[in-house]
């Protein structure tokens, strides 16, 4: 297998469209973690993304029978607009069929270059299965996103460029997972030639299909997939890239949507350019490798895959981004009520800034506050320690989903009396027209909302927190008809952060 794919590689038509796109040093980064950390910036290619060089070695390798008949692809982001171009410049006729939910900024871009689109279904699935459909009802040839060998040998030009422009020692390479398409044309070229230096993949941790396959030692779909990163939001690893990936992947790391964020900061103080979540799961691996194996002095590169994100989405990355690189905790405590409780909270912090207070009287003897508190990293646990030896009750929420994407912007009350048998639900649903007006009014049918909370984070899912009075002896017949509304759903009923601000 190595060396089929080292001649497809260095046999690969990129150059065309594709330029070799520079290797960066991370200065500011690389004084923080003692390491020297370069960052391989496919976000400067044309369509903003690694995946025009597999989209367009694909078509290159198409016979002109298959030109003539036109290609098409399911993709909601950056294969869409790689293969869009690549049949622009080649003078093939492109479909793209993208989920309804796809960013406008996506489909603008795949419609500016030429490409016919078809806007159809809440998810990539359906999508897909529509995609196949034109390829039996109209002979389109299908040009899949990663699991096709001329497509892993497109991606593959990274790795060659990679040892062109780092002859040195290099320790390891940080390659992003969805798929696996990037990581498999990197790993099997830079094992061939410097088998020395790891190839390490680094998956967002709810939807680390590799991660999974790898320790099930075989190929295994996600129940269910995350939504932040969603350029690596695949369910399963594909057949072939898993094939290679077992073999010539060192390890994969997961990586959370706070340390996701911290690092498309990390890259834009270095940079002075803003990728996509996606594309800075890489150098969010390569800090948590760091930061567990305690090296120093190394040559580590982490592959910047992306660009294009919503602008929409930076207010909620810029909210997460502290959490992530462990500057920021939120807490809640309760404090006495009466004039200078607030002002002894303070000083109980002492040096530490509070990025955010929230309270509402609701009681005539305390008061429960939700904060954040700025920190350095490694100085949450004392923090913690530092507040419960003074305060009742102190609770770390620095970790509770809840806390961060929806009590933070309801704290002002609890619920009135008569507010009974209250439940309380987590949802995600597709962010498309009628869509939120679909839930309430499906959900709102049944039971009485008691708590709604909706704010859009530019995303192609919404999230909703929902409280409704469900009486004891119908709960059982909740799950069910949740089951039927169709969108993911999550009991929070128990949460901390509820109980302590909204109940």
């Amino acid at each position: 297998m190595p060396h089929h794919y080292i001649k497809k590689i260095l046999q690969a038509r990129v150059y065309d469209v594709c330029k070799e796109t520079p290797l960066d040093d991370a200065r500011a980064m690389s004084a923080r973690l003692n390491n020297r950390v370069l960052l391989k910036r496919e976000d400067l290619q044309p369509v903003f993304s690694f995946k025009l060089r597999g989209a367009y070695n694909k078509m290159c390798q198409l016979t002109e029978a298959q030109h003539q008949c036109g290609v098409v692809a399911a993709s909601a982001g950056n294969h869409a607009q790689g293969l869009a171009l690549s049949a622009k410049v080649l003078g093939v006729k492109a479909t793209i069929v993208m989920p309804k939910t796809t960013p406008d900024i996506k489909v603008n871009s795949v419609r500016a270059n030429g490409a016919k689109v078809v806007l159809l279904g809440d998810s990539f699935e359906e999508a897909f299965k529509h995609s196949q459909q034109l390829v039996e009802e109209q002979g389109l040839v299908y040009v899949h996103p990663y699991d096709d060998p001329d497509v892993i040998a497109g991606q593959g030009t990274i790795g060659m460029e990679l040892l062109r422009q780092q002859s040195g020692p290099i320790h390891a390479i940080f390659v992003p997972v969805g798929g696996g398409g990037l990581i498999s044309g990197i790993a099997v070229y830079i094992k061939y030639l410097r088998p020395e230096i790891k190839v390490i993949g680094v998956e967002s941790e709810d939807s680390a299909c590799l991660k999974a396959a790898l320790d099930a030692n075989e190929r295994v779909i996600l129940p269910q997939v995350g939504i932040f990163a969603d350029g690596v939001a695949v369910a399963q690893i594909g057949k072939t890239t898993f094939d290679i990936c077992r073999n010539y992947v060192d390890e994969v790391i997961t990586v959370n949507t706070d340390e996701t964020c911290a690092a498309i900061k990390d890259i834009f103080d270095d940079t002075r350019s803003i990728t996509e979540p996606s594309g800075a799961l890489a150098l969010a691996g390569l800090k948590k490798y760091v930061a567990r194996e305690g090296i120093e002095e190394q040559t580590l590169i982490a592959i910047d895959s992306g660009a294009n994100v919503n602008f929409d989405r930076l207010r909620h990355v810029s909210e997460r981004a502290e959490l992530g690189e462990q500057r920021e905790a939120i807490i809640a405590a309760k404090i006495p009520e009466h004039p200078g409780s607030f002002k002894q909270f303070c000083k109980i912090l002492g040096s530490r800034n509070i990025t955010e207070f929230n309270y509402r009287y609701s009681d005539t003897d305390q008061a429960v506050v939700f904060a954040g508190v700025q920190i350095k990293p490694g100085e949450r646990e004392q923090l913690i320690v530092d507040l419960a030896a003074q305060l009742d009750d102190v609770v770390d929420l620095t970790d509770d989903e809840i806390a961060k994407l929806h009590v933070r912007y309801m704290v002002g009350g609890h619920a009135p009396a008569g507010v009974d048998n209250e439940v309380v639900y987590r949802f995600e649903f597709p962010e498309r027209p009628g869509a939120l007006w679909r839930f309430l009014n499906k959900i709102g049918g049944r039971w009485n909302i008691s708590m709604f909370h909706y704010r859009n984070h530019g995303a192609a899912y919404g999230r909703v927190l929902v409280g409704m009075q469900v009486p004891e002896e119908e709960r059982n017949q909740l799950p069910e008809f949740l089951d039927e509304v169709g969108y993911n759903f999550w009991d929070e009923t128990a949460n901390p952060a509820y109980q302590l601000f909204l109940k």
